[in-house]
C-alpha cells in the first residue's frame, strides 16, 4: 500500500467516524435549541398578552379618569355660574 493509500485508509477508520459522531452530537444540540428557542417564544407569548392586557386595563382607567376629570370640571363651572346668580 502507497502513502496515498495508507492515509486515506487512516481518515477512513479514524477521522470519518469522528466526523459523524460530531454531526450527530450536532444535530442533538440543534435540536435542544429549537425545543429552547419553543418554550421561550411561548413564555413571550404569554408576556405580552399579560403585557397588553395590562395596557388596556390602563387605558381604560385613564380614560374614567379624564371622565371624572370632565364631569368635575362641568361641576365647578355650574357652581360658579350659581354663585353668580344668587
Amino acid at each position: 500500500m502507497g502513502f496515498i493509500e495508507e492515509s486515506r485508509q487512516l481518515i477512513q477508520d479514524f477521522v470519518a467516524p469522528e466526523i459523524r459522531a460530531i454531526e450527530v452530537r450536532i444535530d442533538a444540540v440543534e435540536k435542544k435549541i429549537n425545543e429552547l428557542e419553543t418554550r421561550m417564544d411561548k413564555r413571550f407569548d404569554k408576556v405580552d398578552a399579560k403585557m397588553d392586557r395590562n395596557q388596556n386595563q390602563l387605558l381604560d382607567t385613564l380614560r374614567r379618569m379624564d371622565t371624572q376629570n370632565q364631569i368635575l370640571e362641568r361641576l365647578a363651572r355650574l357652581e360658579s355660574k350659581m354663585q353668580n346668580v344668587a
